[in-house]
């Protein structure tokens, strides 16, 4: 069963006096499908660079599992939690697309076999076998989002963080990203502004607005929450016109 996240009374500044996240509490299961939506501005990004200590709250605490995320658990955590950005580029620095895949489990100390069956497992998964020689800067960014992903899958965490998955993806690159999403059996947290998708992939998810966790719950729920919606700059009724004429 892969790890479940608790995050309690979590605040943090990027400077003083100007807080990004405001006491935000969220218990996340074991092998859920956890969305977070918002406004650009609100703080997800900043709340999900906690998850693997990128970022250290001023106040509060995250744990995963049962692991505490505090400067000592570092390599301990990171192995638990894999991070993919919204932007391809800033994980992918190795000549191929294998040496990136392999990257991870390489400075885990894996024997050269076991780097290589993780690397090709992952290719896999991301429907890129065959892809172990192309060079990652010279492929489509569909391609290169899936390289970025099949670099922390094949460190095999439990739990992925996604920040901005389905940003500049075409509707077949979106509708592929989320099979992929949903095959995955790993708690899986993600962060967007596309709504649509995240309602349509999640089990659950939080709106943030302003640092703050103003609702968590069911995602077809809230989305039909038009009032609540509209508060935490969500609108949604254009989608619902263009759907109602299509």
């Amino acid at each position: 069963m892969p790890a479940g996240i608790k995050i309690e009374d979590l605040s943090f500044s990027y400077s003083p006096g100007r807080r990004v996240l405001k006491s935000v509490s969220l218990e996340i299961g074991p092998g859920e499908k956890f969305g977070i939506i918002g406004p650009s501005g609100s703080g997800k990004s900043t709340l999900l660079l906690h998850l693997n200590g990128v970022l250290e709250g001023e106040t509060g605490s995250v744990t995963i599992g049962n692991i505490p995320v505090t400067g000592k658990n570092l390599p301990e955590v990171r192995r638990l939690v894999g991070l993919v950005f919204q932007n391809p580029d800033d994980q992918l620095f190795n000549p191929t697309v294998e040496e990136d895949v392999a990257f991870g489990p390489l400075n885990f100390g894996l024997p050269a076999a076991d780097v290589r069956a993780r690397v090709m497992a992952a290719l896999a998964m991301m429907n890129l076998s065959g892809f172990e020689r192309e060079i990652s800067h010279h492929l489509s960014l569909g391609e290169r989002k899936r390289v970025a992903l099949a670099t922390v899958l094949s460190m095999k965490p439990e739990v992925l963080a996604f920040d901005e998955p389905f940003s500049n993806l075409d509707p077949s690159m979106v509708m592929q990203l989320m099979e992929i999403m949903g095959s995955m059996v790993s708690t899986q947290v993600i962060v967007s502004q596309s709504v649509l998708p995240v309602i349509a992939i999640c089990n659950r998810m939080a709106i943030l607005k302003d640092g703050e966790i103003v609702a968590v719950g069911e995602p077809r729920t809230l989305a039909k929450d038009h009032v609540l919606m509209k508060a935490s700059g969500l609108d949604l009724s254009l989608y619902r016109t263009l759907c109602r004429d299509l």
